[in-house]
């Protein structure tokens, strides 16, 4: 299953050892530490500020898990984790068991709906940590942490529970949130799921095995078979939700914000386990549209068939590094 053997691109472009590790140890002081750093501890806590709006919100959070993780800082780690489980989990109401996706610096909810890539991100850091550390106390025991919320994720709202899970149980697909009906293509990461059908709680293995199919083929069909770009939000068949978002009524059938992620986690997949469902192909064709055919003005707002539109791309730095990322994916010479 696993690959094993996994690329380092900076050593492919004849980068050594020391370089990298050099590198690496100082954009991780600038990330968490330096003077434009957006983490911030507080006690024995931590949290990502989301600098554009001011918050911490759960899909931060759980990626600086991840970042904390791989880097084997487990100080960053329990910080944010600890953070997350004081200000951000919910205990009581329809979303027990679920993390309240924005919350002010001082732990106050912006909103009490909680947002499924955070949870996922969550999970999979954590059950990284119990391999990593081995599981402690508390909060601190890591993989219960982990598989706890995964059950909540598929079951809520079975027997006497209230709420709703996060997965369409019959499709195997991740929703946008509890009870919606429909999805986000950048939410879909097979490459975890594959390791949940290992990790998680013994009956919900073969769910997550399946998931893991039923997400790559979701994104293959998500992807535009000429530009490979998705929408931000796609109905249970793939295609664009044209409909407006029933509480704030705009659109989001565009290829913007969310949809960048997509390209980054069909390179992450590939290098993990490298199960082609069709998907892999959307990222040479994404950066084909982006870095050809609109080379000298890519950072915009696009409809997924490739039409510009006048608003300028949210995050182009960001829309930048998962393209990149996505290259993982490509084995043409031209990636």
């Amino acid at each position: 299953m696993f690959k094993n053997n996994y690329r380092n691109v900076f050593a492919e472009i004849g980068k050594s050892e020391t370089e990298i590790k050099a590198r690496l140890d100082k954009l991780t002081e600038e990330f968490f530490f330096g003077d434009d750093s957006f983490y911030h501890e507080v006690g024995d806590m931590g949290y990502l500020e989301d600098t554009g709006n001011h918050d911490a919100r759960t899909e931060g959070m759980s990626y600086g898990m991840m970042l904390a993780v791989q880097l084997d800082r487990k100080d960053i780690f329990d910080r944010i984790w600890k953070w997350s489980k004081r200000h951000m989990y919910m205990t009581d109401g329809w979303n027990a068991g679920y993390f309240a996706w924005s919350c002010q610096p001082d732990g106050t909810h912006n909103s009490d709906g909680p947002a499924p890539d955070g949870e996922e991100y969550y999970a999979m850091a954590l059950f990284f940590a119990s391999h990593r550390w081995g599981d402690g106390e508390g909060i601190f025991n890591y993989s219960k942490e982990a598989k706890d919320l995964l059950r909540s994720c598929l079951h809520k709202g079975e027997g006497d529970t209230v709420g709703a899970p996060m997965w369409d149980i019959e499709r195997r697909l991740i929703l946008f949130g509890p009870a919606c009906d429909f999805s986000d293509a950048s939410y879909h990461l097979p490459h975890f799921y594959e390791l949940f059908a290992l990790w998680a709680y013994e009956e919900d293995r073969e769910f997550w095995a399946g998931a893991a199919k039923a997400s790559r083929e979701y994104i293959a069909k998500s992807c535009h078979p000429v530009t490979g770009m998705n929408p931000e939000y796609g109905e249970f068949d793939g295609s664009p939700m044209s409909r407006p978002l029933p509480w704030t009524h705009d659109r989001h059938d565009y290829f913007y914000s969310d949809a960048y992620r997509t390209a980054a986690n069909i390179g992450l997949d590939c290098e993990w386990f490298g199960k082609d469902e069709g998907h892999f192909a959307a990222v040479p064709r994404l950066q084909h549209t982006l870095g050809i055919i609109n080379r000298d003005d890519p950072y915009m707002t696009y409809e997924v068939d490739g039409t510009k539109l006048t608003q300028p791309a949210l995050h182009p730095v960001g829309l930048m590094a998962t393209t990149a990322m996505g290259s993982l994916a490509v084995r043409e010479k031209l990636s």
